[in-house]
């Protein structure tokens, strides 16, 4: 049996701001450990019998950060499939099926959030193995996790008949909302109820089947989306208007609860979807007064808190239970047990048309990253690294200048019909409304200071003429 991971990673993650921003959503960041979850996910499964490369599915936003990503981490994936728009999973792996099919009628997915946690890696292995003879017999096998608490934020899975030739393994009776505390202290003392985890396993071929019997609207759309996708650069695009058409629902409403071929493996593997701040707290190695830290950190008096420095010292004195995460440009304060009301504080950022939950002061771009560090009325000021043989768009500013000094590193600046070298310490100037273009031709990074005046300084103010990475 072949296994193609197929490793969903969209969303924002609203709920671990401000670390996790639309552009930069949790999934993309070493939230628990040194590695990315993105990439933690995909060495997760390394050694698994019939392990074939991932299959991503992202947001167009995402894609390039993927892609390093996944370089980084020595993994070359099958490809990366590109949503236009967010429509949930049954959709997200409709399309995956169909892409996985193309290139294997006897494809087996192996169903993967790419922002989960799973401290027992062999464990959930065995858990997978188990599932694949379920697979097998035309079993769709979704992953329960033993409960560990009464938890009202997961859904619940109730397990039905024992089924023979996978030991511990069951049909699936129900699955159950969230429910509220005294239902969910029920089901744990009841044995008979695991977590719902949003992992599944199941043939391409089935999955498709079973979809087209329970939910045509998204099967239609999906192949369509699929079938009129095209290729874009090492991205999969598929089809905008075919897949926005497509109704939105995830795979438990539109197959599972439906189909009589629903089966159950329960899986004790220190699964966690880190879904809050407390969540994370609960994963995450704690000192002697129960503190889950990490960066310039100070702290006195201070017992079973989650506190996090990413630019600055943070000091906190004599508080019990609360989170503190601290940011470039934006600092949370909450009791762990108010956390969930962080996508709030989003919301209203949202409703005041701020930037703080789209983006940090560091962008991430296919050719490096930029940074905020000073702006004031008609100007600001970034730090830009641009990595080796990399270049930005030919592009124009209807509203700014720019001037640029070279801090470490070459340069080669296209300003109008002149192309020039620059080195460390010698700088340019770009007038509004001039054809420009900033390109590192060196093998090692070029760092420049970008100072930006005008009467516009937003980032739309762009008119690209030509760019390797085919953006807008």
């Amino acid at each position: 049996m072949k296994i193609y991971p197929v490793i969903l990673s969209g969303g924002a993650g609203t709920r671990l701001w401000p670390l996790s921003r639309a552009v930069l959503p949790k999934q993309l960041l070493p939230i628990v450990a040194d590695k990315t979850m993105l990439q933690d996910t995909a060495l997760r499964v390394a050694g698994l019998p019939g392990l074939q490369a991932p299959l991503v599915v992202c947001g167009n936003d995402h894609r390039f950060m993927v892609a390093e990503q996944l370089r980084a981490a020595g993994i070359t994936p099958l490809g990366i499939l590109l949503e236009p728009v967010g429509r949930n999973t049954a959709p997200a792996v409709a399309a995956a099926a169909h892409y996985l099919k193309a290139i294997d009628p006897e494809a087996v997915m192996l169903v993967l959030p790419a922002d989960h946690v799973i401290e027992n890696t062999e464990a959930f292995k065995e858990a997978v193995l188990r599932a694949a003879a379920l697979v097998k017999e035309g079993g769709l096998a979704t992953f329960g996790i033993v409960p560990q608490s009464p938890e009202t934020g997961y859904g619940y899975i109730r397990r039905g008949a024992a089924l023979a030739g996978c030991e511990g393994c069951y049909q699936v009776e129900r699955f159950v909302e969230k429910p509220d505390v005294e239902t969910a202290r029920a089901f744990v003392a009841d044995g008979g109820y695991y977590w719902n985890s949003g992992m599944f396993m199941f043939a391409a071929e089935r999955y498709l089947a079973e979809l087209a019997k329970f939910a045509p609207g998204i099967a239609d759309a999906a192949e369509q989306a699929m079938r009129s996708g095209y290729r874009d650069l090492d991205f999969c695009r598929l089809d905008e208007a075919a897949f926005t058409a497509c109704p939105s629902d995830s795979i438990d409403y539109a197959v599972m609860e439906h189909t009589d071929n629903a089966v159950v493996v329960p899986a004790d593997i220190g699964w966690n979807d880190v879904g809050s701040w407390s969540a994370l707290w609960e994963v995450q190695a704690k000192d002697e007064n129960g503190n889950a830290q990490r960066g310039d950190v100070y702290l006195d008096g201070v017992r079973n808190s989650l506190v996090r420095a990413e630019s600055r010292i943070v000091a906190v004195v004599g508080l019990d239970d609360v989170v503190v995460v601290e940011t470039n440009d934006a600092v949370l304060v909450a009791h762990k047990n108010a956390v969930q009301r962080v996508k709030q504080v989003v919301d209203h950022l949202k409703s005041k048309e701020r930037t703080e939950h789209l983006h940090h002061t560091k962008v991430y771009r296919p050719w490096g990253h930029y940074e905020g560090i000073d702006a004031g009325d008609r100007f600001q000021v970034k730090r830009i690294t641009v990595k080796p043989g990399e270049k930005l768009s030919l592009q124009m500013h209807h509203h700014r200048a720019e001037h640029w000094v070279v801090v470490s590193g070459t340069a080669r600046v296209t300003c109008g019909e002149k192309v020039s070298l620059l080195s460390e310490n010698e700088s340019t100037y770009i007038p509004i409304g001039m054809n420009h273009r900033l390109e590192n031709p060196g093998k090692l990074p070029l760092h420049i200071i970008e100072v930006q005046s005008g009467s516009y300084l937003g980032e739309d103010d762009i008119v690209r003429f030509e760019d390797i990475y085919k953006r807008s």
